[in-house]
C-alpha cells in the first residue's frame, strides 16, 4: 500500500524544485501521482507550486471528482486523466512551462535530433501536439496520439508534459527535456548540430532494450 502523507511531500518537493529552477512562475504547472486505480493526488488550481503544502492537494477519481480536499484542483485535470486512461502503466503527470522547452513549443519544432546518447536513451524524441485551448477537452485530444509512443511531449504555444512510472521518473523527463532543448539552442547558435551516426543509434537502442 502507497504511502499517500510521503507522495504529497513529495509532490510538494519537485513543485518547490519547478519553481526554483525557473520551470513555473507564479500559478503555472500542475503535478499529479496515481495511488490507486481510483484515486489520484492532484495540484490545486491557483497555488503556487514553489509554496505547497501537502494539506493544498487534491484527492480525485479517474473522472475528476473531487475526493478529498478543500481547493479546487487543477485547471489542467483532464489533459492528466486522459494519460492514466491511455496508459495503465504511468502513475505520475508533470506539466510545466520551462523557459527553453516551451520556446520550442511556441515556435512548433519538435525535439527529434539524436544528439547525445541520454536523450535517446532515457527520453527519445519529443513531438509536438497541437494547440489546444487550456482546461477544455481540446488539449487532452490533442495529445492524445503521442501519450503510448512518447514520454514528454512539447504543448504548442503552451510548454511541456511529461509522464512516468513514478513521480521521480516524470519530473526527472521534465529536466531532461529542457536540457536537451537548451542544449539543441545553444548548438544552433553555434551553427554546429551534429547527430549520431546511424551505427551508434543502433548501439545505443540496442543498450535501451537491454535496459528495458
Amino acid at each position: 500500500m502507497k504511502d499517500v502523507k510521503e507522495i504529497k511531500e513529495f509532490i510538494c518537493e519537485v513543485g518547490r524544485r519547478m519553481y526554483q529552477r525557473g520551470y513555473v512562475a507564479a500559478n503555472d504547472g500542475n503535478i499529479s501521482v496515481k495511488i490507486s486505480e481510483e484515486e489520484i493526488i492532484i495540484t490545486p488550481t491557483g497555488v503556487s507550486k514553489g509554496f505547497m503544502t501537502p494539506e493544498m492537494l487534491i484527492k480525485i477519481d479517474p473522472e475528476g471528482n473531487v475526493l478529498e480536499g478543500n481547493l479546487k484542483p487543477s485547471s489542467e485535470t483532464k489533459m492528466h486523466l486522459r494519460v492514466y486512461q491511455e496508459r495503465s502503466d504511468i502513475e505520475a503527470v508533470v506539466h510545466a512551462h520551462p523557459p527553453y522547452g516551451t520556446s520550442f513549443a511556441i515556435a512548433g519544432q519538435p525535439l527529434d535530433k539524436k544528439i547525445m546518447p541520454e536523450a535517446i536513451l532515457l527520453l527519445g524524441s519529443v513531438p509536438v501536439a497541437r494547440y489546444g485551448t487550456p482546461s477544455t477537452h481540446e488539449l487532452p485530444d490533442a495529445i492524445s496520439d503521442y501519450i503510448n509512443e512518447y514520454n514528454a511531449v512539447l504543448l504548442e504555444n503552451h510548454g511541456v508534459l511529461t509522464w512516468g512510472k513514478d513521480l521521480k521518473e516524470a519530473y526527472f523527463r521534465m529536466e531532461s527535456v529542457e536540457f536537451y532543448a537548451q542544449v539543441m539552442m545553444i548548438t544552433r547558435e553555434l551553427e554546429g548540430v551534429r547527430e549520431l551516426s546511424p551505427e551508434n543509434i543502433e548501439k545505443l537502442l540496442r543498450l535501451k532494450e537491454k535496459m528495458g
